[in-house]
């Protein structure tokens, strides 16, 4: 193995070993487990190495996106996940994924206690439940994961008088994005 130098403060680059399409499927279960067991990191690395095998992989492209998420308030960025989104072949599951980006990205904040905190949690509540709602549209028959995730957004600033837009401002949702 040949280790690169690091001049200075330099970002180290390796030439990563690509994974064989036949290992795909187990590699997809590995990063489900690592995401049960809290390692959103190494999940998100074993997804990027299927999606360099099989770019098109949507069951690669949502572990990818729950494990971007999963970092939420650890240094993962709701601006990277949602580059995820247009990869998505479904409208549905774009509307639905934009949904969990905003209400993890809710949740995050909350974990934060920053002093705005609570007007961005309310503020991102109220634009998963916007893009929520564009999923109901489109929902599967069968299938109410976004009711049921519109349904938490709004029990959770039910029960949370703090959690409210700041003063003089009102939050249109966006749809879908």
């Amino acid at each position: 193995m040949t280790v690169p130098r690091r001049p200075g403060d330099a970002v180290l680059q390796f030439e990563l070993k690509p994974i064989s399409k036949a290992a795909v499927s187990e590699a997809l279960e590995k990063a489900k487990r690592y995401r049960l067991l809290n390692e959103p990191s190494l999940a998100e690395s074993i997804c990027l190495d299927i999606l360099d095998v099989e770019p098109d992989s949507q069951r690669a492209l949502v572990t990818l996106l729950l494990a971007m998420t999963d970092q939420f308030g650890h240094g993962a960025v709701p601006a990277k996940a949602r580059e995820l989104l247009p990869r998505l072949k479904s409208e549905y599951e774009q509307c639905y994924y934009a949904g969990i980006i905003w209400e993890r990205f809710a949740h995050a904040q909350l974990r934060k206690g920053a002093p705005n905190a609570s007007f961005s949690a309310y503020n991102a509540f109220i634009q998963a439940m916007g893009c929520y709602e564009k999923a109901i549209e489109l929902q599967p028959p069968g299938n109410d994961d976004a009711i049921l995730r519109w349904n938490t957004c709004a029990r959770i600033l039910m029960r949370n008088p703090s959690l409210r837009p700041k003063p003089d401002e009102a939050y249109e949702p966006v749809t879908g994005e």
